[in-house]
């Protein structure tokens, strides 16, 4: 006998997207659809009769929006959520917001009108939502970080610091930028994120943190105090030219189904800044990021993974540990400082 379905409750305001979601979870053996729901009251109810492992929340709904229930639902009764939002700035902002108050990860709106892609967008959200089952909930950062690192001082010109994340990434990066110093070494980040996601992203941690964080563009100067963001459907690469490490963006094919890839990050990190390098790979789901992150070792520079218990999802990570790419395992609130440590002992 088999493990139990996941038990999952549609949660969104057209009957037309809550019987298209239900039947493409419904054609995965390993999920049970157990209800449905046109709005946050009638899920209320159904979650106390159903006991549901998972919800799939609409972001945009009648009566009560999906943001507030779902910061409702996080101090009631917390649980695997995943957002159904529009791929759209607007959509990016509240979704973003969602991950902040809890939501485990998010999906595209699925676009009935093009059925062709519905039996891949099925896969990827029944993917998703028995991940979601898994995961660690309530693992939200506190809006300020209480222990932020101090200045580097002049030393910080000469390092590079690489961060590669998955599923809860956009929370665990925002708290290790959140403790860097103004004057931290240039970072260059990997988050899987769609496209109309990674503006708002970079915005967003830019407003936590003291470090000046962007969008990164191709041909770019990588200075420090300053983050670079891999925009969503793009690889990001760090070149040499002189003595300045500079942006390469490409739209050569995905890696590990990922664009930008962490492993494209990693690897390019490892053959042009080696030993002069510290990279962490957080939380995430799959193994993108573990073989880069061996090169880095390899090339002398100092890694580490955040930890299992304070990993939403510990895939990539624990990927990186079963290839001993990692030196060291370390909590979350840590990461920020280890990164640094090279710095330290300069």
């Amino acid at each position: 006998m088999g493990p139990r379905p996941v038990r999952v409750l549609v949660v969104d305001d057209s009957a037309l997207v809550r019987t298209l979601v239900s039947e493409l979870l419904g054609a995965d053996p390993g999920i049970e659809v157990v209800g449905t729901a046109a709005d946050p009251y009638i899920a209320r109810d159904k979650i106390k009769r159903l006991a549901p492992d998972v919800i799939t929340l609409d972001v945009e709904m009648p009566r009560m929006d999906g943001l507030t229930f779902l910061r409702n639902l996080m101090r009631l009764r917390p649980m695997p959520v995943i957002m159904v939002s529009s791929l759209t700035e607007a959509g990016a902002a509240v979704t973003l917001d969602a991950l902040a108050a809890g939501a485990v990860d998010f999906v595209a709106k699925p676009r009935i009108d093009v059925a062709r892609g519905l039996v891949e967008y099925g896969a990827r959200l029944a993917e998703k939502v028995k991940l979601a089952a898994r995961a660690r909930v309530g693992h939200a950062a506190p809006a300020a970080t209480p222990h932020r690192e101090g200045p580097i001082g002049h030393h910080s010109t000469g390092r590079l610091l690489a961060i590669g994340a998955s599923t809860g990434g956009t929370e665990a990066i925002r708290e290790v930028l959140g403790q860097m110093p103004a004057d931290a070494p240039a970072t260059v980040i990997v988050q899987h994120i769609p496209a109309a996601f990674s503006a708002s992203f970079a915005e967003r941690l830019d407003r936590h943190s003291r470090m000046t964080v962007l969008e990164a563009q191709d041909q770019q100067q990588l200075l420090a105090g300053h983050a670079y963001v891999a925009p969503g459907g793009r690889h990001l690469r760090v070149t040499r030219s002189g003595a300045r490490w500079i942006c390469r963006l490409g739209d050569d094919e995905p890696v590990r189904r990922h664009r930008p890839s962490v492993d494209v990050l990693f690897e390019s990190v490892a053959a042009h800044a080696g030993r002069n390098a510290s990279a962490a790979l957080l939380t995430g789901m799959g193994d993108d990021g573990a073989a880069g992150l061996l090169s880095l070792r390899r090339a002398g520079a100092a890694t580490m993974v955040q930890d299992e218990p304070s990993s939403v999802v510990w895939g990539m990570p624990g990927a990186a540990v079963a290839l001993d790419a990692a030196a060291e395992v370390v909590p979350l609130p840590q990461v920020a400082a280890r990164l640094l440590a090279p710095l330290r002992e300069d």
